[in-house]
């Protein structure tokens, strides 16, 4: 009873106090203060969607938030009560890396501000919404790219805070960003050379281009985590994990480090090379359409290198991974590619006195053709005036600082003979600017010199047009004009650099600068009278007549022509003889002599290489004066032509159907024919199907129903590879309508 009656009192004693309370309170127009409660986080939206959309990554999917250095994205964070930006203290960190440190640029540390801070990583710009928050989150141009972590900590009071983990996203280089060392102030350009997925690497022989149709898909959904994961098994990563990411901020070191990796000479790299004739234990450099292919078979077997892999493959891939990354990258190919390994800008070739090209026991060779990338960026290594286009080479020639790779060497160094700025522009300069010189061996001993030529390597340096399929010649980006005065004189100042003191030293290097071969009493040329075509007898002519020089000024000459075929490789080596033939002449003034030639079909049917290009040879000796004419003449023979047609409107979702058709128009069947179709866009993958022997003169006829996946231009690829020709290829370019709405 008497604890009832003190509880009773005691909250008759409560009510009245609050009571007065409340009488002050109202009073003295005061309001009651209630305690805050701490900001606790709810839910985050990266707005993967909407950032990507505006960083240009949206290609690359829309489920996880990819942003270019550079430039500001926005995130949107709820919480349990609005934002009170003078009692709650945000903080955001940043990290990638194993290792991440604020030292080395891994790990980034900043607080939300309303206005941004400087040029570093920042969070401001915030927009409160009731319980929401819009953040601007800005990372710098010098950020290192690759994949971060995004915390956030939220502090109340120095004893009081929280940490929330937000999410992931991927920062790559900003070629469109003015503060970024790819900066390229073009959205034509930029539309070219990092949003484009498909291109064309051009092959064959100076003579005979041929395009070949490639499917970059640097916007397939895995090829970015493949990508960060060949820097991940470099060299550089695998000695010293901290230090190679703390370095992925400078795009001169990413691509030295890619040039390596693409290659796999010296360590996990995604492509093993090949340039025999056995490809059993892989694939054949000339069956690959496209990088996606090359890139996924490489992670999933866990960095084993696929196998296998020439020079415009390299380079292909190369291409993929740079503009992937975000850096503006071009394929380019060489035509008469010197590669000149021991630097003294001069490539010797030999024949003996019937005309057979002679294989050397030295390294040097010029190439049908070589392909390399150019890389669009600032070399803030070089003195000014180097910026812009740079050569990277993936192929693996030359080791440079005890690895296999090559560049960035400065086309603009290249082109003005400064061969001692950095990386590999000797290297390069040779490629496209070394002399030839012509030997006659007698004996196993140079007798004379055939033709000293200046002009004959580094022709037709082609890549693709922009916003076009067209080849577009870049020649005089690389060099002046041939045999123009700026030209030789830049090869001299070029040669002085790269030979010093030992420029005397040779008998061969006379030559640097001279003017060429002596004059001859005859102008010798070969013709084709048809167009050549494999399974078919090769028809040609050979063009003589007689001109003035000094050493036999008077009368008739009399010659001696030996002729002789050899399969041409790619490097620029040759085959057994296959044929030969001889031919005398008597040549008088004011005549003009056209000999016939024959090259029968069953005598190269079985003994060329897949690029199906043969050297015809002659060596002439005239008798009145005992010194010897070369002329020479390169066939490439045509493969057949596929016929790609598509009739209807092509809308993402819908059914596409596509008319591929083939006529066998050689004199021998097509056996084991299998035929690939790949084209990012269009098709997840490849499509590939058996289709048996094609018999000469018939037509076979297929089609095939694609349900195309993204809009926009897009390029269907299609290749059939049979026994006797690996490269029959074709494509289509098909603009895909975005779905219609239901």
């Amino acid at each position: 009873m008497t604890k009832d009656l003190d509880d009773n009192l005691e909250d008759s004693f409560a009510r009245s106090q609050m009571a007065r309370e409340s009488v002050w309170v109202k009073e003295l127009g005061l309001k009651k203060i209630q305690p805050v409660a701490a900001l606790e986080l709810r839910s985050v939206d990266l707005q993967s969607a909407k950032n990507n959309q505006e960083h240009h990554t949206q290609e690359m999917g829309l489920q996880r938030l990819i942003v270019r250095r550079s430039q500001s994205f926005t995130i949107q964070l709820h919480f349990n009560r609005p934002f009170h930006s003078k009692k709650d203290s945000i903080t955001f960190v940043a990290e990638t890396g194993p290792a991440p440190k604020e030292l080395l640029g891994t790990r980034a540390t900043f607080l939300l501000t309303q206005d941004r801070q400087d040029k570093g990583w920042s969070a401001s710009d915030f927009t409160v919404h009731a319980n929401s928050l819009d953040v601007s989150l800005f990372t710098p141009p010098s950020a290192v790219i690759g994949s971060y972590s995004l915390k956030m900590e939220i502090s109340q009071g120095p004893s009081h805070s929280t940490t929330h983990p937000l999410g992931t996203f991927i920062l790559l280089f900003n070629p469109w960003s003015a503060e970024d060392d790819v900066y390229l102030p073009s959205e034509t350009l930029l539309q070219e050379y990092i949003m484009m997925d498909y291109g064309f690497v051009y092959k064959g022989h100076e003579r005979f281009i041929t395009p070949w149709p490639w499917n970059y898909g640097q916007f397939e959904e895995d090829i970015i985590d493949i990508c960060f994961e060949i820097l991940n098994k470099s060299l550089y990563f695998l000695k010293n994990p901290s230090k190679d990411y703390s370095q992925r901020n400078d795009v001169v070191y990413i691509c030295r480090v890619v040039s390596a990796m693409i290659n796999s000479n010296d360590d996990s790299g995604v492509l093993q090379g090949n340039w025999g004739e056995d490809y059993s234990r892989g694939v054949s450099p000339l069956e690959w359409t496209g990088s996606v292919a090359i890139l996924r078979q490489w992670a999933a077997r866990g960095g084993q290198p696929v196998k296998y892999g020439q020079c415009w493959v390299f380079a292909a891939v190369m291409c993929t991974v740079m503009r992937c990354l975000g850096v503006p990258t071009r394929v380019v190919s060489n035509f008469r590619s010197a590669h000149n390994s021991d630097a003294n800008l001069t490539i010797d070739t030999y024949y003996d006195q019937h005309a057979e090209m002679l294989p050397t026991q030295k390294r040097d060779k010029i190439w049908n053709f070589h392909v390399w990338n150019e890389c669009w960026m600032i070399r803030k290594d070089l003195p000014p005036g180097y910026n812009g286009w740079q050569v990277l080479d993936p192929t693996p020639q030359q080791t440079s600082s005890g690895l296999f790779r090559c560049g960035p060497a400065s086309v603009k160094a290249i082109r003005e003979g400064e061969v001692h700025l950095p990386y590999d522009t000797p290297f390069v300069y040779a490629e496209v600017n070394a002399d030839e010189v012509v030997w006659l061996l007698k004996d196993g001993q140079a007798q004379e010199i055939l033709a000293h030529n200046t002009s004959s390597i580094g022709k037709e340096i082609s890549t693709k047009m922009v916003g076009s399929d067209q080849r577009q010649n870049i020649t005089s980006s690389y060099k002046y004009p041939e045999g123009s005065p700026e030209e030789r004189s830049v090869f001299m100042k070029a040669s002085q650099k790269m030979l010093g003191v030992r420029r005397t030293s040779s008998p061969f290097l006379d030559l640097l600068g001279s003017g060429g071969a002596v004059g001859q009493p005859a102008q010798l040329q070969l013709h084709l009278t048809r167009k050549p075509e494999w399974g078919q007898d090769l028809l040609l002519k050979l063009h003589a007549r007689r001109v003035v020089d000094r050493a036999h000024p008077q009368g008739p000459i009399h010659l001696v022509v030996g002729f002789c075929a050899q399969t041409l490789l790619h490097n620029g080596g040759t085959r057994q003889p296959l044929w030969r033939q001889k031919v005398h002449l008597t040549l008088d003034f004011g005549e003009d002599i056209q000999w016939p030639l024959s090259l029968p079909y069953n005598n190269y049917r079985n003994k060329l290489t897949d690029e199906k290009l043969i050297r015809v040879s002659g060596i002439a000796k005239v008798e009145e004066t005992g010194r010897f004419m070369l002329v020479l003449k390169d066939i490439s023979l045509e493969p057949p032509h596929l016929s790609i047609e598509v009739s209807e409107r092509a809308e993402v979702g819908k059914a596409l159907r596509v008319h591929i058709s083939l006529t066998n128009t050689l004199s021998v069947a097509l056996s084991h024919c299998t035929m690939v179709l790949e084209g990012s866009g269009l098709i997840n993958g490849q499509i590939s199907n058996d289709l048996g022997t094609l018999v000469a003169g018939h037509t076979i006829e297929i089609e095939v129903d694609l349900y195309p996946i993204k809009a926009g231009p897009r390029q269907l690829q299609v290749l059939v590879s049979s026994n006797e020709i690996k490269e029959i290829k074709g494509y289509k370019d098909i603009f895909v309508a975005a779905a219609r709405a239901p």
